[in-house]
């Protein structure tokens, strides 16, 4: 058994299309916390609850969301200028 990857067995497996949806409306969120109920109202269509959940799990293992008593919210930062201060910046 490989270290580090784990599978998991979803009932409701995501789609690729529905993960990017859910990214790019959280990422265009105008609140800065939004709840699950928020967000589902957010989506232009509608996403099963675990199917969700199983997408919220997977954005935050990547570091795109953070997930707290409050809600939800989008930390991800794509800019390369952001990136390059980050890698050559002083760790203290």
């Amino acid at each position: 058994m490989t270290k580090g990857i784990q599978l998991m067995k979803f009932e409701h497996a995501p789609t690729l299309n529905t993960v990017i949806m859910v990214e790019n409306t959280l990422a265009k969120a105008k609140d800065s916390i939004i709840t699950i109920a928020q967000l589902k109202k957010m989506l232009p269509k509608q996403v099963n609850h675990n199917t969700l959940k199983a997408i919220l799990l997977y954005l935050e293992e990547g570091n795109k969301i953070a997930v707290s008593i409050s809600g939800i919210t989008w930390i991800h930062n794509s800019n390369p200028n952001l990136r390059k201060a980050i890698a050559k910046g002083l760790e203290i």
